[in-house]
Order: structure tokens, then sequence, then C-alpha cells
């Protein structure tokens, strides 16, 4: 992978390429666990965790919340001429970042990446002029797509929702957008496109005609399918769950609710999950459930890799750190058969209060030097084979006899009645779980 730098320029001066440096090294802009090239089962680090840099948080957010103005000062913006000029400048200093960081993927929002025009078709043309300059750009460094999305969320038309707003108008302006969006996913060949319903939902049942909605969101999503196949789009379709925040419920709830979706309108064929950690948690769920749950589906895609804060009711989107939930995350990664056209996309954004341009690129390390710790533990999981053993053995009365016959469909409810009236007590056989947690702690300090 080349450094890329435009006539010299450097954003972030004073940082060059992050490499691997081993635990003990005391160098914060260095790997202690992310080893890419390293072997872990039949393939490299990169390869299992195919890692991407989300476009906005890094290079868009600024800082700002409700009670205070922005804080991270945006060198590629205020030395702009105007908005098309702030967003070149903002693409160079994200393949800079890109580049130094190592990373072979990004993703992005229409929006992240040219500014809006005055009317739909000068958003599309600037959407068009932006995306052929990314291209040279991944030409140049071998960086590539990971997913593009649009945002139907930011702009005020959109309050009341895009593809389920209750005016049509609205509902052609968001595909207007949704077109381009996938249009230029395909011309800089993303392996993915992801829809993200930030405000597909509802506030009030009082003005809110829930079927109706739900119904108009499948079929434009079904539009989107269907056009972007006719365009020769091959990858794979993303719905993010998200719960609430900021609709008080969003139609796309968690995994399950998606998968229900799906299935109710013939969609479940094309579409997969991109599962963010802290959506998870706002669901009530913890992050390996919705993982697990997508596996057990058929419906496991991709990964916003993030945490929330518990204490918080918010999407916090924080990098991730803990490398209990990095491993339990890897290994049901692990189980799904690993990604193919997904990968470990860091929706996170650095503190209100880290100022410092190399707060951007120790937060990415230490999410990358996170699961590089959950992929060796849930491969040591795998290789060993207690816990998997564990549970197939705990199921073990379905594969034979009886079990077998009942799980294949074969009993009817009067045969599987009259066997429970012979088998006594039954019933009583332990979990393990505190075993099984303790073995966890084994893997995860290396023992």
């Amino acid at each position: 992978m080349a450094d890329y730098f435009v006539g010299g320029k450097e954003y972030f001066p004073g940082i060059g390429r992050i490499t691997y440096e081993g635990p003990k090294s005391d160098n914060p802009l260095a790997f202690k666990y992310y080893d890419p090239e390293k072997v872990v089962g039949k393939k490299k680090m990169k390869d299992h965790l195919r890692f991407a840099v989300a476009y906005w948080h890094s290079f868009c957010a600024d800082g700002a919340d409700p009670f205070g103005a922005p804080t991270h000062p945006h060198p590629w913006i205020t030395d702009a001429k105007n908005p098309m000029d702030a967003a070149e400048h903002k693409m160079d200093a994200a393949f800079e970042f890109f580049t130094k960081l190592g990373v072979e993927f990004y993703a992005f929002h229409d929006r992240d990446m040219a500014p809006e025009g005055a009317s739909p078709g000068e958003s599309e043309q600037n959407l068009r002029i932006l995306a052929a300059k990314a291209k040279e750009r991944q030409q140049a460094t071998g960086v590539k797509l990971l997913w593009g999305t649009a945002n139907l969320f930011s702009h005020p038309r959109f309050m009341n929702g895009a593809a389920t707003n209750p005016d049509f108008a609205v509902v052609s302006l968001a595909a207007a957008q949704v077109k381009a969006a996938i249009d230029a996913t395909i011309e800089l060949g993303g392996q993915g496109y992801t829809f993200w319903g930030g405000r597909e939902g509802y506030m009030s049942l009082l003005n809110t005609d829930l079927k109706r909605e739900k119904d108009h969101l499948a079929r434009f999503l079904i539009m989107a399918r269907d056009y972007a196949r006719k365009q020769g789009f091959t990858g794979a379709f993303y719905i993010e769950p998200k719960p609430m925040e900021p609709t008080k419920h969003q139609y796309d709830y968690d995994v399950e609710t998606v998968a229900g979706f799906l299935r109710a309108h013939g969609l479940d064929k094309d579409f997969r999950v991109n599962i963010e950690a802290n959506h998870a948690e706002l669901a009530g769920h913890d992050f390996v459930h919705e993982l697990e749950t997508a596996a057990s589906l058929g419906i496991f895609g991709s990964v916003d890799a993030n945490r929330g804060e518990p204490r918080n009711g918010w999407d916090t989107d924080q990098f991730p750190s803990s490398y209990y939930e990095t491993a339990l995350a890897m290994y049901a990664i692990l189980k799904a058969g690993g990604f193919t056209s997904g990968g470990l996309n860091f929706d996170a954004k650095i503190r209100r209060n880290s100022v410092d341009p190399a707060d951007l690129f120790e937060a990415h390390i230490g999410g990358m030097d996170s699961f590089a710790v959950g992929l060796e533990v849930a491969q040591r999981i795998m290789d060993d084979g207690k816990l998997g053993n564990f549970v197939k053995n705990r199921y073990a009365s379905f594969d034979t006899g009886e079990g077998a016959r009942f799980a294949q469909g074969k009993l009817s409810l009067e045969a599987l009645a009259r066997l429970g009236s012979a088998y006594g007590t039954a019933g009583i056989a332990s979990g393990k779980q505190e075993r099984l947690e303790n073995i966890l702690n084994q893997y995860l300090l290396g023992l």
C-alpha cells in the first residue's frame, strides 16, 4: 500500500506509517497485537478482520454536542475556498490517514464525500465528481471501498422519514439520492451497499399509518435492489439494525425484527445485516447476541465496530476496547464462516476533548488491537474445541433416535407426548455456565 499525499501536503504531519511493534512496546503510535501479516488459523489477520475507517466520524465529526460548539479543528476545511474544494481536501486527509494507519478499506455516506447542491441534479454531479477523485486515490493507494450508503436522515426534509415519509415528494428525493449513492458505490468497486434507516420509524402512532410505512419501505428497498442489479452490482445489500434515537421506534429495531421484515417482503435472499455493537446495546442485547442471531438466520454480513456507554441511553459510538467483548464477537464471526464481502468498520468517533491529531490514530490503533486479541482468543477456542463440544453434547439427544425424528419433523404431537410419559425425571443437568465462563477467561489470559 502506497502512502498518499497531494503535492507534499500532510494533514497529519509528524505521524508516519503505523507498524506492529508487539505487546512490550510503549509507543502509542504502534500496534501491540495487530500484526496484519500474521497467520491465524488459515488466514492472515488483515484478511480475517478486514478493517475499514468510517469517513463520517473520522473526517466530518467535529466534537460538537447539544451543549457545546465544535472542538475538533479540521484544516482540510479551514483552508478551502468553497465546499467542493473542502471536500477534495478532506478526501486527501482521509487517504493520508488510511495509508498511514494501514487499513485496506473505508466506508462512506454520500454527503460525507460530496456536499449537497442546490438541486438533486447538482448534488448528483457533486458526488460524481468526488467519486471520480476517490477512484483515482484508490488506484494510487490500493485502498478499497467496503460499502457505501446515502445519508437519508440529516436534512430537515427527512424529519418524518425518507422511504417511509408521508409526503411522496420526499420519497422521490430519497430515491434520487440513493440512486446516485449506488452509482458511486459501483463506480468505486464497493463490496456492499448499506441502508441505515436513521429516521425510518415513528415518533407517535397517533399520526402514523404503520402498515403503509412498512410497505413503502419494502417497496423502496425492492426498487433499489433491482436498480443496482440492473447496473451490474454484484455486492451485498445490508440493513443496519437500530432500535431508537432519533425516532421513538425504528422499523429496523434489531436483527430479529429486520429478519422478519425481510422475509415478509421477499428480501431475505438479497439482504444481510450490518451489525453495530452500540445499536445492539440500545436494543437491550449483547453485541454477541446480535451476531449469533444473524448467523442463525443466515443473514450475517458486516459489522460496525464500536461500543456504547451502558449508563447512557444514547449512541455514544466509542472505540472498542474490551477484549472480552471482541473475543466473543470474533468467536461468533468465525463460527459463522468469517467475513466475505463485509468487515469491521470503525463507526466510532474520538471524544469531544480528544483534540490532538494523534488521538484519531491512537483510537483506531486501540480498536484494531482489541479485535486482533479477540481474533486470537476466538481461534484458540475454535482449535481447542472445548466450548463447541460442550454445546454439541448438550444437544446430543436430538442427534439420534426419537430426538432426531423430532428434529426432522417426523413425530406427531401425540407420539411426542407418549414418549414424554416414559422418561420419568428428566432435564436435571447442569448448564455449567460458571465453568464455561472460567474457561473463557483462561483463553483470554492465554493459559
